[in-house]
């Protein structure tokens, strides 16, 4: 099982509030409040680092199914088990399997924005916000393919909606944090939102999660998505 500190394995602990934190790697000081057991921090855009290649991926996928796209993505490089990058994967699985189905977008310039408006959003959002950043990613999806501004009717209604939807998904299983279960969660809740309001059909397929062992915190069987080993003693 991978423990979750990027510099030397420990686990994360929260604190209640901020704190002076210095990045380990490019030692930029900011607020925080997360940190290892052994006081390591790693700042959002260092924990990022090689999001971009989102981009590449996406451009070339064909597919339909935003469930396959992020699955894609949760595999490269850049994305761990937990973390800020989810925030941009969500919307740009979407964006990509939404264009592919037939949606009418410029996909290179709408995964650009999707990465812009992710990016904004911290690690750790899900705790201290109650707004995990997967369910705000499908909301940003739906914002950037309907246009929407603050001063939108419809699209802003819309964007409120799509993100409502996904966060009531994520609250009905509850915790502890896994940022592939809100995912998934959040891109389920999104295709049969653009099904109803857009007319556009992404491909919806059974979701089998493949990361579990790698979570410190998975809930096991209370998760949808959950089809591992069964343990005598569940989270």
């Amino acid at each position: 099982m991978k423990e979750e500190c990027l510099i030397c394995k420990a686990p994360i602990e929260y604190l209640e509030s901020d704190i002076i934190m210095e990045c380990e790697l490019c030692h930029k000081r900011e607020n925080s409040k997360t940190r290892c057991l052994n006081e390591h921090y790693v700042c959002n855009d260092c924990h990022t680092q090689g999001l971009d290649s989102i981009i590449g991926l996406c451009m070339r996928e064909q597919s339909k199914n935003p469930v396959k796209i992020i699955e894609k993505l949760m595999l490269m490089s850049f994305c761990h088990m937990h973390g800020p990058e989810h925030h941009v994967m969500v919307g740009s699985a979407l964006l990509t399997a939404y264009k592919n189905a037939g949606g009418d977008i410029d996909l290179h310039s709408t995964l650009i924005e999707m990465m812009n408006r992710g990016k904004n959003v911290p690690g750790g959002v899900c705790g201290f916000w109650g707004a995990c950043g997967a369910g705000l990613s499908s909301g940003m999806f739906i914002s950037i393919i309907s246009k929407s501004t603050p001063l939108a009717n419809e699209p802003f209604s819309l964007s409120h909606k799509m993100t409502a939807k996904s966060l009531e998904q994520i609250g009905e299983v509850g915790g502890p944090r896994c940022c592939k279960r809100d995912s998934f969660l959040s891109i389920q809740s999104a295709i049969d939102f653009v099904k109803e309001h857009f007319g556009v059909e992404m491909e919806n397929p059974k979701i089998v999660c493949k990361f579990y062992a790698q979570n410190n915190q998975c809930i096991r069987k209370r998760c949808p998505f959950f089809k591992g080993e069964d343990l005598d003693t569940l989270i």
